[in-house]
């Protein structure tokens, strides 16, 4: 896989079963990129590693001069910088490939996985969870899977040379490979506390990320209510415990650092002191020295990766558990289904609360818990939080359908939709049926302003439609976001839309309008309005009370408001005791008009 040919067609199955298999799976699925890598590493870490040696021979032929040596020692060290060049060149281009591939492949998972789960997935995982896994976890768990293949090449090197030094010259070859071992694992006893430091700093990097994006997503709210200090207080003593974290696992690295500087400078003293006994006694040749020498002094190169290898483990291995975890959360229902691919038709029917939603016919469904309602809305478009028994599309379950074809026959809007940034033509630009235009949409949803707003804000963009929008539709007004996300859903036109509160955070006057644009627009096709608005109600031909979990009570909105207390306590939002007072002065009012009558009487 290269850069280019990205994204995956399928990413493939992950093993979600813990943070280390999860990155032993990713190391797999990329053997071909390692093994290149290994392979480059390998000429470009031996290539480095023998210039010692041809240094040596250089050293010696001169000593003895030997012209022919030398010329051939100088043709040995042309081949040896050869190979370190394009070494280092296609290592670096497979390395990278590897990190690249490896980061994007995690956030398909990440993308799929949060695609079958739908609002599900932020119950079950804070959002700044999900936030730091797709973005700075991602990036650790690459920089692992890339450097394993560099680690592994470096360590071949270090067995090459000490294997080569022992055969070279024996006396100073048995210094090397007795000393090298102990330099390359003195920092195990070290490498737990760091992973430990590592484990808190990104501990409490990720809540200061949640507190963040908490905060910028209810940022409006907040400056409503005057809250934005406390908020921010509390952002920065979580930024200090992350910084103090930072600065405890950097004190930590920094002595594995300087370990792995000070031992290999000792073992670099120990083989020059008996090497310069060696050749005072005449046991080797200057030249065997300074073989020796500079191939110690070049093994701290290769040497750097045990430390780096150990560093990408340590902040990768966090990183991976967390993307294990959202990885391995599962939806209720299965994804493939036991049906063929098909979009059904006819009336939609919850056996959990007996909700029917006649087809082709606008129902309002009125709930006095939001909670419950959200719920609810999910469960009729297939996404359902706990098991249970399935909502029914025209007599077919949902559940037994394939997750594509069951959003395709029922779009779920939930209360608080999102807004992707790009060009209002981007955002619109979704799967339809094509039967109903943008222009159509936009009008129904009453956009007038808002196409005006997004002309006013851009500068370059003479066309509404090529306006673009910030992330989050940050710089719109919540009601302009919420008519722009109800004019995609209309956009879309499938067989059956659910709509949680599309019309909350609007005035009344507009309520009304995209209340008859709504009708006209759905005329003929399935809708289903989670709303206590009036002003939806009264257009709706069925309307459904919703009341601990059942279908309670159901008619037309004048009917119920005049003859079901509990419709009219939620519609109203009349207290108990306005209520009892209602009835009280209702009972008054028609004693009185008894009396009236036997007094005429």
């Amino acid at each position: 896989m290269q850069i280019q040919d990205l994204p995956y067609p399928d990413p493939g199955v992950p093993d979600a079963r813990s943070g280390p298999r999860f990155l032993w799976w990713l190391w797999r699925n990329q053997l071909g990129g390692q093994l290149k890598s290994l392979a480059w590493g390998l000429l470009h870490f031996v290539s480095v590693s023998a210039l010692p040696f041809c240094v040596g021979l250089a050293v010696q032929a001169a000593v003895d001069r030997s012209g022919t040596r030398l010329a051939l020692t100088g043709g040995l060290m042309l081949l040896c910088g050869t190979g370190i060049a394009i070494g280092d060149t296609f290592l670096h281009r497979t390395a990278i490939t590897n990190w690249i591939t490896a980061a994007a492949r995690v956030q398909q998972l990440l993308a799929r996985k949060a695609a079958q789960l739908g609002s599900a997935l932020t119950r079950r995982v804070a959002a700044g969870e999900v936030v730091a896994v797709s973005t700075g976890d991602v990036e650790k768990i690459g920089w692992f899977v890339e450097a394993v293949s560099r680690f592994t090449a470096a360590a071949l090197t270090v067995v090459v040379v000490c294997v080569s030094l022992l055969v070279y010259q024996p006396a100073l070859g048995v210094v090397v490979a007795v000393g090298l071992p102990v330099v390359a694992v003195a920092v195990l006893p070290l490498l737990p506390r760091a992973t430990r430091r590592a484990d808190v700093q990104r501990e409490k990097a990720g809540r200061a990320t949640e507190l963040a994006s908490d905060t910028v997503a209810g940022l409006r709210v907040l400056r409503g209510i005057g809250g934005e200090e406390l908020f921010l207080d509390r952002y920065r003593r979580a930024s200090q415990e992350v910084r103090h974290a930072a600065v405890r696992s950097a004190r930590m690295w920094s002595l594995i650092s300087a370990v792995q500087v000070l031992l290999p400078g000792l073992l670099l003293i120990a083989v020059v002191w008996h090497g310069i006994g060696l050749a005072r006694q005449g046991r080797i040749t200057v030249g065997e020295l300074v073989t020796v020498y500079s191939a110690v002094m070049i093994l701290n190169y290769p040497l750097r990766h045990f430390e780096e290898i150990a560093m990408a483990y340590s902040f990768s291995r966090p990183s991976a558990k967390r993307a294990a975890r959202v990885l391995s959360l599962e939806r209720s229902t299965a994804t493939d289904g036991t049906r063929t691919a098909e979009v059904p038709g006819g009336d939609l029917y919850d056996p959990a609360t007996g909700l029917l939603a006649p087809a082709g016919r606008f129902t309002a469904v009125v709930c006095g818990d939001p909670d419950a309602a959200g719920r609810l809305a999910e469960r009729l478009g297939g996404h359902p939080t706990e098991p249970g028994r399935s909502v029914l599309l025209g007599g077919v379950p949902l559940d037994e359908l394939p997750l594509d074809s069951a959003r395709t026959a029922v779009l779920v809007q939930d209360k608080d939709p999102v807004l992707l940034s790009g060009t209002l033509r981007e955002l619109l630009d979704v799967p339809a049926s094509g039967a109903v235009r943008a222009e159509d949409a936009l009008a129904a949803a009453q956009c007038e302003d808002v196409l005006d707003a997004l002309a006013q804000g851009s500068l370059n963009a003479t066309d509404p439609m090529d306006a673009r929008i910030t992330e989050r539709g940050r710089s719109l007004s919540g009601g302009q976001r919420q008519r722009l996300a109800l004019a995609r859903s209309l956009i879309t036109d499938p067989e059956v839309l659910v709509l949680d509160e599309p019309t909350s955070a609007v005035d009344s006057h507009t309520e009304a309008r995209i209340a008859d644009g709504l009708r006209r627009l759905r005329s003929g096709r399935t809708t289903v309005v989670f709303t206590s608005s009036p002003l939806l109600l009264d257009r709706a031909d069925r309307v459904a009370l919703v009341h601990e979990g059942e279908v309670v009570a159901v008619g037309v909105h004048r009917e119920l408001i005049d003859g079901e207390p509990r419709y009219r306590a939620v519609v109203t939002r009349e207290t108990d005791e306005e209520m009892a007072a209602a009835d009280d002065s209702m009972l008054l009012d028609a004693l009185q008009e008894l009396e009236e009558i036997e007094e005429s009487a």
